[in-house]
């Protein structure tokens, strides 16, 4: 089944009030967020926001708060300080009233049954579902429809999960690591799905490792380190914050401490026998760095995102800072 062929609304849809009818209600509002779990604190007096219709993406290392985050933007956790709103509802009336769709992490399937059959029961449990047929060719699940859950494969299993969160027809999709386990076809079939699905007006709020994904997808990016926003905005907003160039050389006898010092660096590391620096002042670095006699074959490129989130993440743990 070609998703790319897919119209943007394949059945008619029952009317729903549409979110720009909040006058002006974020779709997602989080105020001086804090949740621990015993001596871990994996959400630090987070504040953002999300205006309906935005795709945004969430990215950080492992152990950032993103998962934390979602879970307590769906109900599913309770912060210990600090406050969250969806449309101006509460996270858990919101998710009653069919406004988020969610798609964690990992999220538990009903076993033993067949796909189809979970589809039809779980449509049951809205109030405005999208038609089963839809979400079947919206996530692309017609070829194993009669297979049951427990015989998926995990990028099968992730399209299901997919499929239950559009159910209710929301107006704000949550997505935790949603292509995990997808080969690069399903990745892409995914998330052309997902921009469809969204061009109706819809907010879509997705955390995930794959750089490259948020760099494509996202209007805007935040970047989470030890629970607090490091950065967040374009792509490219997130580029020029993060460094201005990355420099690579191989070194004989220097250190990493040795170059950390260098004017303008905020981050390194070594991959095989050559530093890589990112650094905020190229010009700087190398008038500091070139005299040294121990220094060979050195490259200046423009920064990636990847060299960008590293060095903001990088920064943040060393030192502590947030923007």
């Amino acid at each position: 089944m070609d998703m790319h062929n897919t119209p943007s609304t394949l059945l008619p849809r029952p009317a729903r009030t549409p979110s720009s009818a909040n006058g002006g209600v974020a779709a997602v509002e989080i105020t001086n967020l804090t949740k621990s779990y015993g001596a871990v604190r994996a959400v630090d007096d987070l504040t953002m926001r999300v205006e309906p219709g935005e795709i945004v993406a969430v990215l950080g290392p492992n152990g950032a708060g993103k998962s934390t985050t979602n879970e307590m933007i769906l109900g599913l956790a309770k912060p210990d300080a600090g406050s969250v709103s969806v449309f101006g509802l509460e996270p858990l009336d919101a998710v009653r009233s069919g406004r988020i769709g969610a798609m964690i992490q990992a999220g538990a399937l009903l076993s033993d049954a067949r796909v189809i059959d979970v589809l039809t029961l779980m449509s049951g449990l809205h109030a405005q579902p999208l038609p089963v047929p839809e979400v079947v060719e919206r996530a692309d699940l017609g070829g194993f429809l009669k297979t049951r859950t427990d015989r998926l494969s995990g990028g099968q299993a992730q399209r299901l999960r997919y499929a239950l969160a559009l159910l209710p027809d929301p107006d704000l999709l949550v997505l935790d690591e949603p292509t995990v386990g997808m080969d690069v076809q399903a990745r892409r079939n995914f998330w052309r799905s997902m921009r469809e699905f969204a061009d109706a007006g819809r907010t879509v709020l997705f955390a995930t490792h794959y750089l490259e994904e948020a760099d494509d997808v996202a209007e805007r990016i935040i970047v989470l380190a030890a629970g607090r926003c490091v950065a967040q905005g374009t792509g490219d907003e997130i580029r020029s914050r993060a460094a201005g160039r990355t420099i690579t050389l191989a070194a004989v006898g220097l250190a990493s401490a040795d170059l950390s010092g260098l004017p303008g660096v905020v981050a390194l590391e070594r991959v095989g026998a050559r530093w890589h620096l990112h650094s905020t002042d190229s010009d700087r670095t190398l008038r500091a760095l070139l005299p040294d006699d121990r220094v060979r074959d050195v490259e200046v490129n423009a920064v990636k995102l990847e060299d960008a989130f590293l060095a903001l993440t990088t920064l943040h743990v060393r030192h502590g800072e947030t923007s």
